[in-house]
């Protein structure tokens, strides 16, 4: 079988950072295959397995056009699977299992998303593949990790918000904690899983050998307000929730304007200086209450109630080019549509849009960073099992009786 020759974009492959770089793609949702993904935009060959039938999980869930589920259609699964090639495979079955260990052959990067223990209970553990293929990198991403007393709990976006930590120190002051919006763990999962597979595969360039990634989400949201952590260790204190204000300084905030709100963030007594200039309200200075930036968090309704009016006279844009001007912090406080129209964004060509078979054009959001000689490419997500029979018979050399039996007892 020979991976690395199948074309998945028009880039030569001298233009791709992970040119030959093969990656079997076992996970579900989202935090394996947002890995992945990224992994395909940068040229690797990715292959997703899916269950016979209904496939990824994702393809599931919405949004879905004129809101009629389609497993085919599904916006998440489109999103996050750009790039790769699908295939169907019940790993359940003894046909099936034998079948990853003939493609683990051919595979650099592993990745999955299973409960801890699942896959080594059907022979697919890290211990096993690695005996067929000893430089194999394997990326395992759960909830708790692979170790610990939780590492067998249910978990999920609150549970994982919660249990970090992160949800404490968010939302307003007066009201619960509040979580984090959208699927934060299970991206935050994923990048994580990516950036460990980078360091993996520079290891085995040095040494030949691959190496086990044991990722856990919940970590993956800790890691991300280490300073809540360090203010407890340093003074005792626990950090309170502060809603959009910051608990250093002010004016960190959002305020109300004629059209919407913006958000301010002049963080630095030089910023706080240069936007009561702009505003013709530099003698607040001179009040002791609003002197630094502790003391205008100290009183920052006061403050505030002072500094809304300006605000309010004027439409946001303006605003936000006014202090912009000034090299003060300050931006839109975008919705959907401001983003699909965001100068910014277009600017820097980071909506892609790809057209699908059956769900037809769609804007994608491209990769988070930018590589000069290597930029990234994306191209649609797969149909259910679209390369079964490039995989199967043209790779792997099964026939297509052989196929045709696989599919009638529900292997493929």
């Amino acid at each position: 079988m020979h991976l690395g020759s199948l074309p998945v974009n028009n880039t030569p492959p001298n233009k791709k950072a992970l040119n030959g770089i093969n990656v079997l793609d076992l996970s579900s949702q989202i935090s394996g295959p947002y890995c992945t993904k990224l992994l395909a935009a940068f040229g690797a060959k990715v292959m997703k397995v899916e269950s016979p039938g209904q496939g990824d999980m994702a393809r599931h869930v919405g949004p879905f056009p004129n809101d009629q589920p389609d497993p085919e259609t599904s916006a998440l699964f489109l999103y996050l699977n750009t790039g790769k090639k699908s295939i169907t495979l019940n790993l359940e079955t003894s046909a099936g299992a034998d079948l990853v260990k003939r493609l683990i052959q051919d595979t650099d990067v592993l990745v999955e998303n299973f409960r801890p223990g699942y896959l080594a209970g059907l022979g697919l553990g890290y211990e096993h593949l690695q005996i067929l293929q000893p430089g194999l990198i394997m990326a395992s991403i759960t909830d708790f990790g692979q170790s610990g007393p939780y590492r067998d709990y249910q978990g999920g976006r609150l549970v994982e918000n919660a249990l970090s930590g992160y949800m404490f120190v968010n939302g307003d002051p007066e009201r619960e904690p509040l979580a984090g919006g959208g699927e934060q763990p299970a991206y935050q999962g994923g990048l994580h899983a990516y950036t460990g597979i980078m360091a993996a595969l520079i290891s085995r360039e040095q040494t030949g050998q691959g190496r086990y990634i044991d990722i856990s989400i919940l970590e993956s949201m800790a890691s991300i307000h280490q300073f809540t952590i360090n203010r407890f260790v340093y003074s005792g204190k626990i950090q309170k929730r502060a809603g959009n204000r910051y608990l250093w300084t002010h004016p960190v905030t959002l305020y109300p304007c004629k059209d919407g709100e913006v958000s301010i963030a002049a963080g630095t007594e030089d910023q706080a200086e240069r936007l009561l200039l702009l505003m013709e309200m530099s003698h607040l200075l001179d009040d002791p209450r609003f002197a630094t930036g502790f003391d205008r968090l100290a009183h920052a309704d006061e403050f505030d109630a002072l500094v809304k009016p300006w605000f309010f006279q004027r439409r946001k844009k303006e605003v936000v080019e006014t202090c912009q001007e000034w090299r003060v912090p300050a931006a839109l406080v975008n919705d959907v549509p401001d983003l699909l129209s965001e100068v910014q964004y277009q600017a820097r060509n980071f909506w892609v849009e790809l057209d699908h078979p059956v769900a037809g054009k769609l804007p994608y959001a491209g990769p988070p960073f930018k590589l000069s000689a290597t930029p990234a490419e994306y191209q649609r997500a797969p149909l259910i099992g679209e390369h079964n029979e490039e995989i199967y018979i043209d790779c792997l050399g099964l026939s297509r009786m052989e196929l045709d039996r696989l599919k009638y007892e529900g292997t493929v």
